[in-house]
């Protein structure tokens, strides 16, 4: 029975953390390294924890209170989470339990001293370190001081802190069992924690070691600075020696006390470069073991280094994989696609098919590779000045790494490269039928697939996709689409540059711009308006609505349903029919819309109610068409001032008709640059709906329990589920859980084959002192309220808010008519916020590092659209 409840360190495998939780199978792991020193003991298993749990019935009703707590109410939790703790430490252990503990103290020495420490079955994983979520207790000496620290280790499991973790994480706390590891202390001269990997940058090559003098607790509680140690090939790149002031130290009869440091030791080092190159190699050893970089406490004694723990770091952003040791530099896909979130598996795999360039993928998101490019100086110049236009962070992460001399190889010209990345010029003449003609083109190509695919199923519906996807490619790559695109966006900076030369205007194509005709997602925001007028005269369809815009985790079916019960409602059959309009045109769009498995509006209508019930607070009827009439006066007065004042210059007739041609250049072609996104998406949508038909055979025919996990598929792996009749359920809850893992990694711009996440810098001297700088893209400046808001479907905008998010894609545009200024995390100069802001005249300032965190929802700001920052008011 003893085995049942306590487990030796040297018999523990890695794949036990069922029953000996994350710390104890890491540490039974390390036992077995060559050469790796861990201190001796044994594990309480989490049998012996469910025992304890099976003693204290009325837990059982506070953990279901607790698992219906809401996840913000500190209060509620903190006092659930210390009623089980209390209910858990004053049980007395059962005989047979406490026997089982105290004989495995006796083969260690029933009086020596140990280290009593948390081990619980959801912490130490790959996905989630959950580092110092449970306690640990040290020095603790005799059995009934080992018993009574037990017992705590398992009420630490419903710490406030460990309880508002697993909710943030998605853990059932029932899910969660706590083992308890106990293991001989050690009295070290010095510890600390080593990084295989930079914890910072992510270099995977660079580790770092923190150490001080007496017990590691010193540094964990920030009781002292540690010394910091950089390592890098076998050597001490840099060192940081701190002044340890003071140290914790064991006491002969249990516990620990602060001690002073003597006056001429405080400035020592605690270890000398040579223990800390030895330190390392004894890291990559465990980080080899593992497979992934590790997060390592170790203590320094007599006879050498002792560890006492290792876990994965589980911050750092995962590294493509290139399949070579070369070095490799990677651009971030979701920053230029305004989609930073992480992508499922089908979603990744059919962006990466219908992609014009090859991508890897990591993280959940996906990468391009452009070393190539960086190589050769020629492609280099393109490459950076395309970047540097949509975002400078990304060109100066990429100049960054190009300083250094000796990670990107250089290549001639002629190099495999490809070609140019400005892309293709921009011969064709100005002429608004050739855009009508591409657009027409784009219309009948959607209707075949639309016809075609209807008719597919089995294996040769994913043949027929093969084919679908190559179309796809076709129509995107097809010149005259590119040529098209290129030109609204070359004739947009010639505008800047010159009137910026020659008149001292800046960023005057944003004036030129407005309501620029065609533009399919300035269109759809405006669209929305038309339906708020439809319903704005229907009481009962207005409150039919906010009854529906306070429904929490709307279900598919339900959500479908809900223009069915609308139109009972008197005037509901007209707003009904209204909504249905727009869904025809605008259905298949949906936030983070390059990831096919999002659901669309066409899937959840009832994500637009919150826009339309803004709509309908906040305008009077007839607003699309005024404010498209008003934007588009408003250009034609900036044309005619700047053509005006160029003409006052010397060769001014010249420039004003060179002028002239772009402003006619730039109005033909502008609106088209949001088309082929449009063109996309809705291909999207169709391959989506024959997608879900075959998932739906497939969990008929029980191969599924659900028909969405086949998102956690790749494009392949479906179609092999449906030859085979047959998917792997662990491969899909291995999916489930990494993807759920992503949310908590932020994607760089620039990734490095090292690990390393480049951050670019504005490097500018132009920004008042505590303002948040950003790239300027829509031309003004508002003051407003700050409205930070990270999910469209809960918005909440009254006229002359400002809206702070970090990033938009064309299904925010609807937003855009309700709000007076814009501030994103994530963008560009042609980026589609940035573009929609440019057509309805938002002062808008997009890439500013971090803003949905520095700036709080409802504070008053204002935004610098001309200049490219953001002033955080008081």
């Amino acid at each position: 029975m003893s085995e049942q409840y306590v487990r030796d360190l040297l018999e523990i495998a890695e794949t036990d953390g069922a029953v000996v939780g994350g710390k104890g199978a890491h540490l039974g792991g390390l036992s077995r390294i060559e050469g790796v020193r861990v201190p001796g003991g044994f594990c309480v298993t989490t049998d012996a924890f469910r025992r304890i749990m099976a003693e204290a019935p009325s837990s059982g009703e506070l953990l279901d209170q607790l698992s219906r707590v809401d996840p913000d109410d500190r209060e509620a939790i903190r006092t659930l989470g210390a009623r089980i703790r209390r209910i858990i430490e004053d049980l007395a252990i059962p005989d047979d339990l406490a026997a089982a503990i105290t004989g495995a103290l006796a083969r260690f020495g029933e009086w020596e001293a140990y280290a009593v420490r948390s081990s619980a079955t959801a912490e130490d994983l790959p996905t989630a370190s959950f580092a110092g979520q449970q306690d640990t207790y040290l020095n603790v000496v005799g059995p009934a001081a080992v018993l009574r620290h037990v017992s705590r280790c398992w009420a630490s499991l419903f710490t406030e802190r460990a309880v508002a973790y697993r909710r943030r994480n998605g853990i059932d706390h029932r899910a969660v069992h706590m083992a308890v590891v106990v293991q001989r202390m050690v009295f070290p001269q010095a510890a600390g924690v080593l990084f295989t990997a930079d914890p910072v940058t992510g270099n995977r090559k660079v580790a770092t070691v923190d150490a001080g003098f007496g017990l590691g607790e010193a540094l964990v509680s920030g009781l002292v600075n540690p010394d910091v140690f950089t390592v890098r090939d076998g050597e001490v790149v840099a060192r940081t020696i701190a002044a340890k002031e003071c140290a914790v130290q064991a006491l002969p009869g249990g516990g620990t006390r602060e001690v002073a440091i003597d006056a001429e030791r405080q400035g020592q080092p605690a270890l000398t470069d040579a223990q800390v190159v030895r330190l390392v190699q004894l890291g990559r050893r465990i980080e080899a073991h593992f497979g992934r970089a590790q997060d390592i406490e170790w203590c320094l004694t007599d006879d050498g280094f002792q560890i006492v723990q290792s876990r994965p770091i589980t911050t750092l952003f995962p590294v493509p994989e290139s399949g070579d040791q070369e070095n490799h530099v990677y651009v971030s896909v979701g920053h230029g696609q305004m989609m930073t979130d992480p992508m499922k598996p089908l979603g990744l795999s059919v962006w990466r098919l219908t992609a014009m360039v090859p991508m890897l993928e990591a993280g959940g998101r996906l990468f391009v590779d452009v070393t190539p490019r960086l190589a050769a100086p020629a492609s280099r110049a393109g490459l950076l000045d395309v970047l540097g236009r949509g975002d400078p962070l990304t060109r100066d992460a990429l100049e960054t790494v190009l300083d250094r001399g000796d990670f990107v190889p250089s290549l001639p010209d002629a190099g495999p490269g490809g070609p140019p990345a400005g892309g293709v010029s921009a011969p064709m003449e100005t002429d608004p039928a050739l855009v009508t003609d591409l657009i027409e083109r784009s219309r009948a190509s959607i209707a075949a697939l639309e016809r075609d695919i209807r008719t597919q199923s089995g294996p040769a519906l994913f043949d027929f996709l093969l084919e679908a996807f190559a179309e796809h490619k076709r129509v995107l790559g097809d010149p005259p689409n590119l040529q098209a695109i290129m030109a609204g966006m070359e004739a947009t900076w010639w505008l800047n540059d010159k009137l910026g030369e020659w008149l001292g205007e800046k960023n005057a194509a944003d004036t030129l711009t407005l309501s620029a005709p065609g533009n399919v997602t300035s269109e759809m925001g405006l669209a929305l308006l038309d339906v708020a007028d439809v319903i704005r005269p229907h009481p009962q369809v207005v409150e039919f609505l906010r009854g529906v815009e306070h429904v929490e985790d709307v279900e598919d079916g339900e959500d479908a349903a809900f223009l069915g019960e609308l139109a009972k409602c008197t005037g509901g059959a007209e707003a009904r029919d209204a909504i249905e309009a727009y869904l025809d045109r605008y259905g298949m769009r949906c936030v983070g819309e390059i990831d096919l498995t999002r659901p669309r509006w066409r899937e959840r209508p009832t994500t637009l109610v919150p826009v339309i019930l803004d709509h309908v607070r906040n305008f009077e009827p007839g607003a699309a068409e005024r404010r498209f009439a008003h934007g588009r006066e408003k250009a034609q007065k900036k044309e005619r001032d700047v053509l005006a004042r160029l003409r006052a210059l010397p060769d001014g007739d010249r420039k004003a008709d060179e002028a002239r041609r772009m402003i006619d250049r730039v109005r033909t072609f502008i609106g088209y640059r949001e088309y082929p996104k449009y063109g996309i998406v809705s291909r999207y949508f169709l391959y989506k709906q024959a997608l879900l038909r075959e998932a739906e055979r497939l969990v008929q025919a029980r191969v599924l329990p659900e028909k969405e996990d086949v998102f956690y598929l790749t494009f392949q792996e479906f179609r092999e589920a449906v030859r085979a009749q047959a998917v792997d359920g662990r491969l899909i809850q291995q999916r489930k859980d990494a993807f759920r893992s992503y949310h908590a990694l932020t994607p760089p711009r620039v990734l490095t084959s090292d690990g390393e996440a480049v951050t670019g810098a504005y490097r500018r001297d132009d920004v008042p002192a505590g303002a948040l700088t950003g790239l300027p893209v829509s031309a003004g400046t508002i003051e407003g309220r700050a409205r930070v808001i990270l999910d469209m479907a809960k918005a909440d905008l009254e006229a002359g808010d400002i809206l702070v998010t970090t990033f938009t894609d064309p299904s925010w545009s609807p937003l855009f008519v309700g709000i007076a200024g814009l501030v994103t995390e994530v963008g560009g100069l042609m980026t589609h916020g940035a573009v929609i802001a440019r057509e309805y005249g938002l002062p808008a300032v997009v890439g500013v590092e971090q803003a949905t965190r520095l700036i709080r929802d409802g504070q008053r700001i204002r935004v610098h659209g001309t200049e490219g920052y953001v002033e955080i008011l008081p």
